[in-house]
């Protein structure tokens, strides 16, 4: 065992995009989906690629999944002035700052249906 410490950083109070005290989810920098693949592996080692993590609200977890392929946030946005520099991504976050904590808002097809 390597004795690094392989947890999470600590739960904030609000999302770390949009500061809106909501429930949050673990948004890994580096997609768990990609963890395996040996191109990031050579590129980030084991404790970053499990602790590398923002707590978002869920309406921006979901955003950036809209917007950015796993691939596009692995390579280029692994961090949350990475995130806030995509002018998609900002707008959103501006946007939903606004809400209050317990808006919702509607889900949009990536099709535009």
């Amino acid at each position: 065992m390597s004795g690094h410490d392989l947890s999470p950083p600590p739960r904030p109070e609000a999302c770390e995009l949009c500061g809106r005290g909501a429930a949050l989810t673990k948004h890994h920098l580096i997609p768990r989906s990609l963890h395996g693949k040996a191109r990031y592996r050579k590129r980030h080692d084991r404790v970053e690629r499990l602790t590398a993590i923002l707590w978002l609200c869920h309406a921006c977890h979901r955003h950036l999944h809209v917007v950015l392929s796993e691939r596009q946030l692995a390579d280029h946005y692994r961090s949350r002035e990475a995130l806030l520099g995509h002018p998609q991504i900002r707008s959103f976050v501006e946007w939903l700052a606004a809400k209050p904590d317990g808006f919702r808002p509607r889900r949009w097809s990536r099709r535009g249906r």
